[in-house]
């Protein structure tokens, strides 16, 4: 599995450049000005002068032509350095970094989530013998994967904090703040595992494999899990790789629901604000969890499948 590293390790430069070059367009061509915005051009009463603006862009180096400007930011981001808030003036990447361990807890702790109700729906759905239940339970991932995280969130709110009052509605203090938020991710993304998981589940309970494995005297609970269940995770762990990478992404909606620090919020006042060296920190950070998560998957499948490895192995060895 080794061999196929370097490729991978090089379509994930690949990624992070385009990552890169596209929010650089598109922040370049979105309407406003951020310095006008950090100055207050424009509002009531404002005493900024043409002269003030000219001297904060030429600080910033926004006066360059975009091609200078992209070339520069380009080299610093390939060393970390994504420049300097227009905003605030603090680095970007640290802000960024800062705002990380708050987001990466409650990510975590929905993907823990997700993967225990999207496996359990449909593990139960498929090995019970009850049509009505089966029913019921295939029923769940399409209702779950159709709410509006938002919308989820208020509820979970309402219920388990107001009505109840079993754990905080709002903030980042301790454990307990971490299960509301990270339930809300959980729900739509453990959806998705759990539709994908049953229908793989059901292709290889078809397989001619279980007939023979059961006609050896193997018990129904022995081929369930210990042969179904491994073939069928590797299109689920697939998945897995995928929608960690957006639950990234849906910590924007949900840290601002539950009034948490991290980098949804972060990135929430940068996008405001046309913050964009804090902007394009947080899509280079979000598409390197992503490749990284990925390379990750493709390193299990051989724990998985065996089979994959003698393949991989196989090949190298035609190939020398």
């Amino acid at each position: 599995m080794t061999n196929g590293v370097p490729r991978r390790l090089a379509q994930a430069v690949v990624v992070l450049w385009a990552a890169f070059t596209l929010s650089f367009v598109i922040l370049y061509l979105l309407p406003g000005d951020a310095v006008l915005a950090k100055l207050g051009g424009g509002e009531g009463g404002s005493t900024v002068t043409a002269a003030d603006v000219a001297r904060e862009r030429a600080a910033l180096g926004l006066d360059d032509p975009v091609v200078v400007q992209y070339g520069k930011r380009l080299v610093a981001a390939a060393q970390g350095d994504f420049g300097r808030s227009i905003a605030t003036g603090e680095d970007a990447t640290t802000l960024v970094l800062n705002a990380l361990p708050s987001t990466l807890s409650i990510t975590g702790l929905g993907l823990l989530f997700a993967v225990v109700f999207g496996g359990a729906i449909a593990i139960l759905g498929t090995y019970t013998r009850s049509r009505l239940l089966s029913q019921f339970l295939a029923s769940l991932p399409p209702l779950g994967n159709s709410l509006p995280p938002f919308w989820v969130g208020l509820m979970l709110i309402q219920v388990f904090s107001f009505d109840l009052g079993l754990v905080p509605a709002l903030g980042s203090d301790g454990f307990s703040s971490l299960v509301l938020p990270a339930v809300t991710l959980a729900l739509p993304t453990g959806a998705i595992i759990g539709q994908v998981l049953a229908k793989s589940l059901r292709t290889q309970l078809d397989e001619p494999y279980v007939e023979v494995v059961l006609a050896k005297g193997a018990g129904r609970a022995r081929v369930h899990f210990g042969h179904v269940l491994r073939n069928a995770a590797l299109p689920a762990l697939t998945l897995v790789g995928v929608l960690a990478g957006n639950l990234l992404a849906g910590s924007v909606i949900t840290e601002s629901v539950f009034s948490r620090d991290g980098i949804g919020r972060v990135t929430a006042s940068a996008v405001s604000a046309q913050d964009i060296p804090v902007v394009q920190a947080v899509i280079v950070l979000a598409a390197l969890f992503f490749v990284v998560l990925n390379l990750v998957v493709d390193l299990l499948y051989p724990v998985l499948d065996p089979r994959l490895a003698g393949r991989v192995t196989a090949k190298a060895v035609s190939g020398v």
